[in-house]
């Protein structure tokens, strides 16, 4: 393909983009396609002479779309958001057109200064405190990783070998692997599983808090200072804890005003994961959640669920980042490069896992300039609403109940009766492939989880959702034994 021809397949492919967006809600949300569909679908082997584009293209319907859930139809309703916007993708079409791999300033030296001017940006738009901030002089500063789960993980490297650091400072006889064996980590038994996972990765105990439905399950200070204590007692070094704002059961929030300063007072990483929730802290109405940040190490959340910036892109920002850079900075002859050690320039290799990173802040600089900070608080607001909306129709309703607190997209709900109840409804519902629903579990119950997520979801999209659910569930009443 020269530029000629790929001039015109890319407008077509632009025009098969659009078409397949204005026309998703035609489609069947879920796929009806059994485990292995694909391979009967393609030749065994890659064809030895090349194929012609029409074909490639013919194939997108025959092989691929049969297999696709569709996450932006408006009759998606399940896990979380995942970001998705026109400006965002033609910045993506220009990141993989200049194709650069940018793990030093002198890798690509925009790519890296984009990166910190739209984290800055962006966490201004956030109100973060000033220590967050890069600017030219500010000791702190943000970095796109690739999710949230890599965030974490970042993080809890970052403060276990801070935590070894200061511990050898003041007993440098003491063996290296005597201290980690008792490292400790902590996060709510509503955190996401991967924080659970970087603990495994990073070979450190992670201990889970116990949360309440009457404390809205929301971590509680006096329940972490009481398992600091006693880990303590038992010899073990308490280094990290991971709040969560927005969980992903029922989108809680932890109380980090308590938090903080208990983690600050004890010289324990606070790392704030509000991967859901934190698009929605640019409005000033939902700022408050936030409250608690200044006691934080480390905030990420994910730009590509709710702020129009499609996947991937993580944004976190530490408060001090020589930090991350104590634990992973790796200087290999081949990276090097004249400007490195001037103080003038980041170097995102050694904030991160992995070496390579995209041109990711194309998408941010264009989402944000196109939109305008009116334009995504607009964008939040539309989706709080809707999913008000939704909550109220299930009010309304005495079949069902809400299981938990609504406070942005998310309503969490069940029919009044017993799981298997709910679980034949959730079945139901998904089967029929018209909308798509997951489940959650809060305090042994099994309960629905109906989120908000696609660009086009307007109010007659939630009020069809609902129309079906009660429909299916007058069904699977029926059928119970009287």
């Amino acid at each position: 393909m020269d530029a000629a021809e790929f001039r015109r397949r890319g407008k077509e492919m632009v025009d098969l983009i659009a078409d397949y967006l204005e026309n998703i809600e035609q489609r069947p949300v879920y796929p009806d396609v059994e485990p292995g569909y694909l391979r009967s679908l393609i030749p065994e082997e890659a064809p030895e002479e090349p194929d012609t584009y029409e074909d490639v293209v013919k194939d997108i319907e025959r092989v691929i779309m049969p297999g696709v859930t569709h996450w932006h139809s408006p009759y998606f309703y399940a896990y979380f958001p995942t970001a998705n916007s026109f400006p965002a993708m033609l910045a993506d079409m220009l990141s993989g057109a200049i194709g650069c791999i940018g793990f030093s300033w002198a890798a690509s030296p925009a790519c890296t200064e984009l990166e910190t001017v739209m984290m800055d940006w962006l966490g201004k738009m956030l109100k973060l405190p000033e220590d967050f901030i890069a600017g030219t002089h500010g000791q702190g500063g943000g970095v796109i990783q690739g999710t949230a789960s890599e965030a974490t993980l970042v993080a809890l490297l970052a403060a276990r070998s801070r935590a070894v650091r200061m511990i050898l400072a003041s007993d440098p006889q003491r063996p290296e692997t005597g201290i980690t064996s008792k490292l400790v980590a902590y996060s709510s038994d509503q955190a996401h599983c991967s924080v659970e996972r970087a603990g495994m990765i990073a070979g450190v105990r992670m201990k889970k808090i116990p949360t309440e439905q009457s404390d809205k399950y929301a971590v509680q200070g006096e329940t972490l200072r009481r398992m600091i204590q006693e880990d303590k007692a038992a010899g073990l070094i308490p280094f990290y804890f991971c709040a969560t704002l927005g969980t992903t059961p029922s989108c809680a929030f932890d109380h980090i005003t308590e938090l903080g300063p208990i983690c600050n007072a004890e010289k324990i990483w606070m790392h704030i994961d509000a991967a859901y929730a934190g698009s929605s802290f640019i409005c000033p109405e939902f700022r408050p959640l936030l409250n608690g940040i200044e006691f934080a190490d480390s905030f990420n959340f994910n730009p590509h669920k709710w702020l129009l910036v499609n996947f991937d892109c993580s944004t976190m920002w530490v408060r001090k980042r020589s930090d991350l850079i104590g634990a992973f900075k790796m200087d290999p002859l081949y990276l090097k490069h004249d400007h490195q050690e001037s103080g003038l320039v980041t170097d995102y290799r050694h904030w991160q896992i992995p070496l390579g990173r995209r041109f990711r802040s194309l998408k941010m600089w264009f989402v944000f300039r196109m939109y305008g900070l009116k334009g995504l608080q607009d964008y939040i607001r539309k989706h709080v609403e809707l999913a008000k909306e939704f909550e109220s129709l299930v009010r309304a309703d005495q079949r069902f109940e809400i299981s938990a607190d609504v406070v942005l997209g998310l309503v969490c709900f069940r029919l009044k009766g017993s799981n298997e109840v709910n679980e034949t409804l959730l079945k139901r519902i998904n089967n029929g492939r018209k909308i798509h629903l997951v489940p959650c579990q809060l305090s042994g119950q099994f309960v629905l989880r109906f989120a908000v997520c696609a660009r086009t979801t307007e109010s007659r999209h939630i009020r069809e959702a609902w129309r079906l659910i009660t429909q299916l569930a007058e069904e699977v009443m029926q059928e119970l034994p009287h």
